[in-house]
């Protein structure tokens, strides 16, 4: 069977390189430029302190920023282009804020016990020249890269090295192992597993053939650590860019039974331990999925949505899960979080305004950019005692004219680069700075991203009158949700009115 499966790997590779033989390669320059015009399109980067470097689609950087998060969106946002096959990240995090190792020890250990996902983790931290290393013992690779993900959170934080031991409660089989790899794959919509291998061996994973782009390489590592994994290795995966337009997995257009999709979705909340003590209902019918519950977090119920939108089959959530949290009173509330606005390094010196009632949150003020108004919303959210969050944040936006044929090309070019949007199958028209999209793309995340790209072009504004024609409505996620584990943060990049 193995044989087998290598051999039509193979002929499949072998046959589409023949077809993508004439085309159009990318250059070094070519991934240069689309880099750095993508860092400055960034409102929470500083493009003049970024230099970037191309050789064999292996894009360096190097320069300074101001926070650790900063530094590790910088690597995402670059892993998400056409062409790059690498990433050597070398910038240098300068903190804006200097706190002494001791203050920034306090705070990351505040930072774990108070986030509704990492308080119950057995962590201990210490710190050395502003580098927090993370020691303890976790039961899930998903806990392990969660608890690093909140350290990287606190302001001053200039490294993690994480040394947290990932121990599971037994040992599994390898055929197990492999079974439920390459099931967590064929379910997880940001992986096309058309053209990969997986093998196991001693509890080691290696995971072989195509993939469309740097990022979906980075998540298919993450989606392959099932319990009883010791290792993935990804090294055999090779990036093939055309990959995103013709190896659209046959699985998204083929229509799955509820059962299957009901099954997938419950699956993927066994590895998420944003809510392992909640067991949402879950309820399927016609592809849509329907939630139903009782969460004690606005984060779990948040999590369990992009969860199963995240699934194989899936056409549309009905988050019905309710949030009932211990409410500590609406001013203690209103303190806690506007402690934890504080605390971030971006939103310490905005106007936001914070109104507590029955644990329901509403923000309203004014901040600089549209990245710190998606920040503040995702702060208050993971404050414990939360039941949801009304965000009427307003922030700075201008609009730069360029002539309609200018904003046109840059429109094209946005779309020819996304590692998630097939540029071939849409047409871009301009009129006064307002972009028209129309055509056909195969899922809604495709959808979204496209409208996405339009705006980070310089748009005045969009009308989307893009056509959905597979039933997937979710495909592989683009930039909205580029995160360092599935679901982590679930906040898109760019906030558009």
């Amino acid at each position: 069977m193995k044989r087998l499966r290598l051999f039509t790997l193979a002929v499949a590779f072998i046959g589409l390189a023949t077809i993508h033989a004439e085309e159009m390669q990318v250059t070094d320059q070519q991934v240069r430029n689309a880099v750095e015009s993508e860092i400055w399109l960034d409102d929470a980067i500083s493009a003049n302190n970024v230099d970037v470097s191309v050789l064999d689609g292996i894009v360096k950087l190097e320069g300074t920023v101001r926070s650790l998060y900063a530094k590790e969106r910088l690597e995402k946002m670059v892993a998400t282009l056409v062409g790059v096959r690498s990433v050597v990240n070398l910038v240098l995090v300068v903190p804006a804020v200097v706190r002494s190792d001791e203050e920034i020890r306090t705070a990351v250990e505040n930072a774990l016990l108070h986030d509704p996902a990492t308080e119950s983790y057995e962590v201990q931290t210490l710190v050395s020249n502003g580098v927090v290393t993370l020691d303890g013992a976790v039961e899930s690779y998903a806990e392990y890269t969660l608890s690093e993900e909140v350290a990287k959170t606190v302001p001053g934080v200039s490294g993690v090295k994480n040394e947290i031991d990932i121990r599971f409660v037994a040992d599994r089989l390898d055929s197990e192992i492999k079974a439920e790899v390459e099931q967590r794959l064929k379910n997880d919509v940001r992986v096309d597993d058309n053209l990969m291998l997986v093998t196991v061996k001693d509890g080691q994973v290696v995971l072989s053939g195509v993939v469309g782009s740097l990022q979906e390489k980075r998540q298919a590592k993450v989606t392959a650590w099932v319990s009883g994994v010791t290792d993935v290795d990804v090294s055999g995966l090779t990036i093939r860019w055309w990959a995103r337009d013709e190896m659209r997995r046959e699985a998204l257009i083929a229509v799955r039974t509820d059962e299957e999709i009901k099954k997938a979705v419950e699956d993927a909340f066994l590895y998420d331990p944003r809510f392992y003590s909640f067991k949402p209902e879950v309820h399927v019918q016609d592809g849509i999925v329907s939630l139903h519950g009782i969460v004690t977090d606005a984060l779990a119920r948040k999590a369990a949505e992009e969860d199963a939108r995240n699934t194989v089959g899936v056409f549309h959530v009905r988050n019905n899960l309710k949030t009932r949290p211990d409410i500590p009173g609406n001013a203690l509330l209103t303190e806690q979080i506007e402690i934890a606005l504080m605390s971030s390094l971006l939103l310490a010196e905005q106007d936001i305004d914070v109104s507590v009632k029955d644990g329901w949150v509403t923000l309203s003020g004014t901040v600089e950019t549209s990245f710190e108004k998606v920040q503040a919303e995702q702060k208050a959210l993971r404050v414990p005692g939360v039941v949801g969050v009304i965000n009427r944040i307003d922030f700075n936006r201008y609009w730069q004219w360029m002539p309609d044929r200018e904003l046109k090309r840059e429109v094209e070019e946005q779309l020819f680069w996304s590692a998630f949007v097939d540029s071939d199958s849409i047409t871009v028209s301009v009129n006064n700075g307002v972009v028209t999209l129309r055509g056909s793309v195969s899922s809604w995340s495709e959808y979204d991203d496209a409208e996405t790209n339009a705006y980070q072009a310089g748009a005045k504004g969009v009308k989307n009158e893009l056509q959905v024609t597979s039933p997937d409505l979710y495909g592989p996620v683009g930039p909205s949700f580029v995160t360092g584990f599935p679901g982590v943060y679930p906040y898109s990049y760019y906030y558009y009115p």
